[in-house]
């Protein structure tokens, strides 16, 4: 029998790395209006409430993967009508940034299709790091499994965030992913953590799972030595020709519940709204905002799945009273610019 837990402890925001099931369990199940306010009330602790972090996010080597993630149309498991594509050149990763830049972006993250990348790819990449990192971006890279070698010398080019989710509880991965372990996965985020890289790992909703499958989700994320500087909490996109293709949508609440309990176990960290916005209208993107997520991916399209257009966001941000961090503000308006054309980014139900 379960111990009874005590909510006003567990709301409070107190920085822990030992959280049990049934305390998490408690924080999500909470009623729904008290599960905000503790959230905004931690959020609000550590944060601006009324900023949010903005990032670009450009696929440089697309489709072809190894990895059967059930979830993904980047897998060549799957017959999904994704395009292969070569590694991009590095000016052509430039330009990409410089835009991104331009268009507001603080953050510019860079994913690969890849298992885990080679040698000769990973050089490439360390000078893209480079050179995005100059032009006074903050830098992220999704790749795949990495060597303690390898994220070394990615904090060496300079990296700043490097992404691995980890998709869901231990007990339901095996149901979405037979190519590598959760130990492979838990090794590569070490790794990270040792070289001194910022983690962005969180996981996928939406997939089939049970309740209990999202408390293990974050109980793994919030019992690290540190927590994930960055937390993407996705909302699956079901993409025909995958396994997934034919899941049953999450019901919106269940998502901002996990937002809100994300950011209660893990006050200090960024908590991304990410994959899955496209299908959210303001209302719950809003109530996103208030239980406490404050970042997102901003641009109009990901590789494989829509996005909120760039405009839509400033709109909904002037709505709100919310701006993008570090923008500057004149008279009430936001003054970044909006695209001037469609970019095509990187899948982000992995990210």
């Amino acid at each position: 029998m379960s111990k009874p837990v005590n909510l006003d402890i567990l709301n409070s925001g107190q920085l822990r790395n030992d959280w049990s099931l049934d305390e998490i369990g408690a924080i999500y199940n909470q009623p729904f209006n008290d599960l905000l306010f503790a959230a905004q009330t931690i959020h609000r602790q550590h944060f601006n409430p009324n900023e949010v972090q903005t990032s670009t996010l450009l696929s440089i080597k697309t489709g072809a993967c190894p990895e059967d993630c059930a979830y993904c149309p980047q897998s060549g498991h799957y017959n999904t009508g994704l395009s292969k594509e070569q590694l991009m050149a590095v000016e052509e990763v430039i330009t990409k940034a410089q835009q991104a830049k331009k268009n507001g972006a603080t953050r510019f993250c860079m994913g690969a299709a890849w298992r885990s990348p080679r040698e000769k790819d990973l050089t490439v990449v360390l000078e893209m790091v480079k050179q995005v990192k100059s032009l006074g971006l903050e830098t992220c890279v999704t790749l795949g499994m990495l060597t303690d070698e390898q994220a070394d010398q990615l904090a060496e080019a300079g990296l700043d965030y490097y992404n691995h989710n980890l998709d869901t509880s231990p007990e339901y991965y095996e149901q979405i992913i037979s190519t590598r372990t959760y130990e492979n996965r838990l090794d590569t985020l070490q790794n990270v953590r040792d070289a001194g890289i910022n983690v962005c790992s969180g996981g996928i909703i939406g997939m089939g799972e049970q309740t209990k499958d999202r408390y293990g989700l974050i109980q793994q994320l919030a019992n690290m030595p540190e927590h994930p500087q960055s937390v993407p909490i996705n909302m699956l996109v079901a993409v025909e020709g995958t396994p997934l293709g034919k899941v049953e949508k999450l019901d919106s609440i269940d998502f901002i519940r996990m937002i809100a309990t994300a950011r209660i176990v893990m006050p200090k960290s960024y908590v991304r709204l990410s994959a899955g916005r496209e299908d959210m209208n303001k209302e719950t993107q809003t109530l996103c905002f208030a239980a406490g997520a404050n970042s997102i991916f901003y641009g109009e399209k990901l590789l494989t799945t829509a996005n909120p257009e760039a405009e839509a966001d400033m709109q909904l941000f002037k709505q709100l009273g919310i701006q993008p961090e570090g923008a500057e503000v004149t008279n009430d308006e936001i003054k970044i610019p909006a695209p001037k054309k469609k970019e095509l980014f990187y899948d982000a139900s992995q990210v």
